[in-house]
C-alpha cells in the first residue's frame, strides 16, 4: 500500500510567487525562478521545501537547513548556509502562513468527508430551508425548517442546523457538528463534535430542589470565528451569547450562556468560561484556565494557563495562578513559597 496523500498540492510556485505573496524580500544572488513543491519544519527540509524561523530557540538549526528556501527576519541572514534561498520578513511564521494556505488550501479549512457536491441525497433537507447555490451537505446532515444557509457553505456529514438558523458564506460545519438557536457570520468554520446553542446551565437552587430556568437567547457569531472540535456554546439565558468577529477557540473549550466574547480573542484548549462573563476585544486565556461567572476581562489582557480567574482583570494586564493575581505578584508568591518550603526543608523535623 503506497504512502496516503491526504493534501494534495497547488501547482510549484516559484520563488518570486512566495515573495509576491508574502511580501518577502529576497537577498541578494537568490534564483526567484527556483520552485517550491512542499513544506517542511526548519530541521527537515529538503530540495524544493519551504522552511522558516520565527523562534530564536531554534535559530542553531539554520546552520544544517537544507531547504530551497527560508522565511527569515533580517537579523539571521548572515547565518543562512549557501544554497538556501532567504526570503527576509519581520514576520516569518505569518509568511509561511500564508505561503502554506496558498499550496495547500484544502487544508486551512474542513473539507467534505464524502468530497461531493451539493445536496447529497443521503442527507436529510427541509423543505422550508432556504440554501444558496454552492452550499454542500454531506450524507446523514439533517436541516431544519427555515434555516438559511449561504453560498460555498459545507454542512458536514451528520451535521445538525436547526430551526431558524442563519448561516453565512464559506462557513463550514464540521462532521457531527450541532447548530441551535443560532445567527452565525461568514467565513466561520466550525470543526468536528462542535456544540452550538444548546440550553446553558441555568437552574433556581433551593431547598426544594433545583428548578430549571428557561434559556430563550440565541449564540451570535461574528465573520472569521474559528471554533475547534467538540468545543461547546451555550445560548443565552435572557440575552445573547456572543462571539466577535476573527476570534479563534481551540478544542474542548466551554463558554457559558450570556459570555461576550470580544473581537478577535484567543481561547486555547480547555478553558471554561463561566456564565455572563465579558471579554475584552484580542484577550487570551492560556489553556485549562478557568473563569469565574460575572467577570470583566479587559481588552488586550492575558490570563496564564490552568490560572482560576475570580475577579475583573483590567485591559493589557497580565495574570497567572489560582486564585489568579497580576503575574508579577504571583510570580513574587511563588517564588516565596519556594524559598520557604527549601528552608523549612533544610532545618530537618
Amino acid at each position: 500500500m503506497s504512502e496516503p496523500v491526504f493534501f494534495r498540492r497547488n501547482g510549484s510556485p516559484t520563488l518570486a510567487d512566495i515573495c509576491e505573496w508574502t511580501g518577502a524580500k529576497p537577498a541578494e544572488g537568490v534564483d526567484l525562478s527556483a520552485t517550491i513543491t512542499g513544506l517542511a519544519p526548519l530541521d527537515q527540509g529538503g530540495p524544493g521545501d519551504l522552511v522558516f524561523l520565527d523562534n530564536p530557540k531554534y535559530a542553531e538549526q539554520l546552520a544544517g537547513v537544507r531547504a530551497t528556501a527560508c522565511l527569515l527576519a533580517a537579523r539571521y541572514l548572515a547565518r543562512v548556509p549557501a544554497g538556501v534561498a532567504a526570503l527576509v520578513t519581520p514576520e516569518p511564521y505569518r509568511a509561511f502562513a500564508i505561503a502554506a494556505g496558498k499550496l495547500y488550501p484544502a487544508a486551512a479549512r474542513p473539507q467534505s468527508t464524502f468530497e461531493g457536491a451539493g445536496v447529497s441525497p443521503g442527507s436529510y433537507v427541509h423543505p422550508e430551508a432556504r440554501l444558496e447555490a454552492g452550499v454542500v451537505v454531506d450524507p446523514g446532515a439533517v436541516i431544519g425548517p427555515r434555516a438559511q444557509i449561504g453560498a460555498g457553505t459545507l454542512i458536514g456529514a451528520n451535521a445538525v442546523v436547526g430551526p431558524d438558523v442563519c448561516i453565512g458564506r464559506d462557513c463550514t460545519l464540521g462532521p457531527n457538528s450541532t447548530v441551535l438557536h443560532s445567527l452565525i457570520g461568514d467565513r466561520v468554520h466550525l470543526h468536528p463534535g462542535v456544540r452550538i446553542g444548546q440550553d446553558g446551565f441555568g437552574f433556581a437552587m433551593g431547598p426544594r430542589g433545583h428548578l430549571k430556568v428557561p434559556q430563550t437567547g440565541r449564540v451570535i457569531i461574528q465573520n472569521d470565528v474559528e471554533i475547534g472540535a467538540n468545543s461547546t456554546i451555550d445560548r443565552g439565558a435572557n440575552r445573547d451569547t456572543l462571539v466577535g468577529e476573527g476570534t479563534k477557540i481551540d478544542n474542548l473549550v466551554q463558554i457559558g450562556h450570556n459570555v461576550s466574547v470580544g473581537r478577535h480573542c484567543v481561547i486555547v484548549a480547555q478553558v471554561g468560561v463561566s456564565g455572563s462573563t465579558e471579554l475584552g476585544d484580542f484577550a487570551v486565556l492560556g489553556g485549562q484556565a478557568g473563569l469565574a461567572g460575572h467577570l470583566r476581562i479587559g481588552p488586550g489582557a492575558q490570563i496564564a494557563a490552568q490560572s482560576g480567574v475570580m475577579n475583573d482583570v483590567p485591559a493589557g494586564q497580565r495574570w497567572g495562578g489560582s486564585p489568579a493575581s497580576p503575574m508579577r505578584e504571583w510570580l513574587k508568591a511563588h517564588a516565596l513559597l519556594g524559598r520557604l518550603a527549601r528552608k523549612q526543608g533544610g532545618g530537618g523535623v
